[in-house]
């Protein structure tokens, strides 16, 4: 089974530049997205969508234009969860989980802090709230990855300049301490479980060329319960696909 988690950046300038032709080309199964910025009706060529066999379930943010989530997938879930039941939390479309008979998967999206220290103020508020959330669904659903972007860097290997990004967030020592402890709770950080190699990332400002130059931030994880680890088989990072400032992250799990 192949998962791909991607931060598309609105998903209407990514079909723009040929997303459906990628998607198909991947053959995944089930496809996380966020930051979909758009609702299903304002999708043109859904139908699109459908003929390459997907189902699709939609998490939008009240705002328009902003946030939001989705799950596309070629196997129908036993059940789909629209958000968290925080509403300030799902006001803004940051979480969509669909249930199947081996696993239960989230498409998350978490805040940004970097417009100031409102929005950070809020990101730390929502990852603890998340971190107890996720702490009592485990227990419910064992069996359970958290596909997304996480907007935080767990490791110095994880970002091109750890020095100079020190006091950046995204990167901050609570932000790191938060992942930390959000493994501890028993999540495998699946790339980082086959892949120790530095220069891998998942998201590249648009300044500077940073792309071109690999000056990059790895903030979009597959984590894994420990329950599926016997499951894991690949996880790799997609950055040939340029549809967004982030790259889409791949998940292989055999059963």
């Amino acid at each position: 089974m192949k998962i791909i988690s991607y931060n598309v950046n609105g998903i209407r300038a990514a079909i723009n530049k040929d997303f459906f032709a990628w998607l198909q080309a991947t053959d995944a199964d089930i496809v996380c997205l966020q930051e979909i910025k758009a609702t299903p009706d304002q999708i043109v060529d859904i139908v699109i969508l459908e003929q390459l066999g997907y189902k699709h379930y939609w998490f939008p943010a009240e705002k328009k234009g902003y946030s939001g989530t989705a799950i596309f997938s070629k196997i129908e879930p036993n059940h789909v969860e629209y958000g968290c039941g925080i509403e300030e939390y799902d006001q803004e479309g940051r979480m969509i989980r669909a249930d199947f008979d081996d696993f239960s998967i989230i498409s998350a999206y978490f805040p940004s802090g970097s417009s100031g220290d409102i929005r950070q103020g809020f990101k730390y508020k929502f990852l603890d709230e998340i971190a107890d959330y996720i702490s009592r669904l485990k227990a419910v659903f064992p069996k359970l990855i958290i596909s997304g972007d996480y907007n935080i860097c767990h490791k110095a290997i994880d970002i091109h300049n750890p020095k100079s990004n020190a006091n950046s967030s995204g990167f901050l020592p609570e932000e790191r301490a938060w992942m930390d402890s959000f493994i501890h709770l028993g999540f495998i950080d699946t790339f980082r479980h086959f892949n120790p190699e530095p220069h891998n990332y998942t998201w590249w400002s648009y300044r500077a060329g940073a792309r071109s130059k690999n000056l990059g931030w790895r903030i979009d994880y597959h984590m894994a319960s420990i329950e599926m680890e016997e499951h894991l088989k690949r996880a790799a990072i997609l950055p040939e696909a340029k549809h967004s400032d982030h790259c889409p992250i791949l998940l292989e799990l055999s059963f």
